[in-house]
């Protein structure tokens, strides 16, 4: 593998592993996550938005405990820590049929109530969908767009909700590119704006140096648990389990203006 594939890649991989790749954020491009409804950005890095989704390949399909993002719709503040971020508003009415536990653990740190934000990573590259950011890019494609479609979801015990084996790839292509089944199209015009990877590796202080546009839904769905818990026992991105949360960018100058 070429030296700017392998640097790539580690940044990727970073970004799930727990460690930092920075000192300061100084000179870094736009962060992510934010508060969607704050459209306010200093930030003067530029770099031009990625393809639509269906112009490009799903490489990853991931989700995280807590949203990373803040909207009016997902505002309840979950604290600070690995597993923190905010939690859908209307949590809280949730029924009691709705916060039912099913037998066994679900994707080995979630349960009915809780909120997960989960990310459809698509690439300019010419890839296929597998394990871990890596991915997003190969030997003659280093240097990929990347663009994240987002949905912030609560589990609910309820067979009535969304299937997430429907928003699965299943080795779906459409028009010669690699895509998910089905992304949520219901829940609000998706906000856009530039920023970078997420992941609790990445801080203030600690900052991510990819470009990533970033399309977030402002409005939650539900979610199934018992289909979560299906494609956690099986998926081609041998994904198992919640990731950690970034904890919100709020600094300006650490922010795309979104227009």
């Amino acid at each position: 593998m070429k030296k700017a594939t392998v640097s790539l890649l580690t940044a990727l991989s970073l970004a799930f592993a727990g460690q930092t790749i920075a000192s300061s954020c100084e000179g870094y491009g736009p962060q992510t996550p934010r508060d969607i409804d704050n459209l306010l950005g200093e930030n003067k890095r530029v770099f031009s938005k990625a393809p639509d989704s269906e112009e490009m390949n799903l490489c990853n399909i991931h989700f995280h405990k807590n949203a990373e993002h803040k909207a009016k719709d997902f505002s309840v503040f979950a604290g600070d820590n690995k597993y923190g971020g905010y939690q859908c508003n209307a949590t809280s009415s949730l029924t009691a049929a709705e916060l039912k536990a099913p037998k066994g653990k679900v994707c080995k740190n979630v349960k009915p109530g809780d909120t997960i934000e989960v990310h459809w990573v698509h690439s300019s590259c010419d890839v296929t969908p597998g394990k871990g950011l890596g991915s997003c890019l190969s030997d003659k494609c280093a240097n990929p767009q990347l663009r994240v479609e987002t949905q912030v979801f609560m589990v609910v015990n309820d067979e009535n909700a969304l299937d997430f084996n429907d928003l699965d790839y299943d080795g779906n292509v459409v028009n010669g590119y690699h895509q998910a089944k089905h992304i949520p199209d219901t829940t609000g015009k998706p906000v856009e704006f530039l920023g970078s990877t997420t992941g609790p590796s990445y801080t203030a202080q600690q900052c991510s140096p990819l470009q990533v546009t970033w399309s977030v839904r402002p409005a939650c769905a539900k979610v199934d648990i018992n289909t979560l818990a299906t494609w956690c026992e099986s998926n081609e991105f041998e994904e198992d389990h919640a990731h950690g949360v970034r904890k919100l960018v709020t600094d300006p100058k650490l922010l795309a203006p979104i227009n």
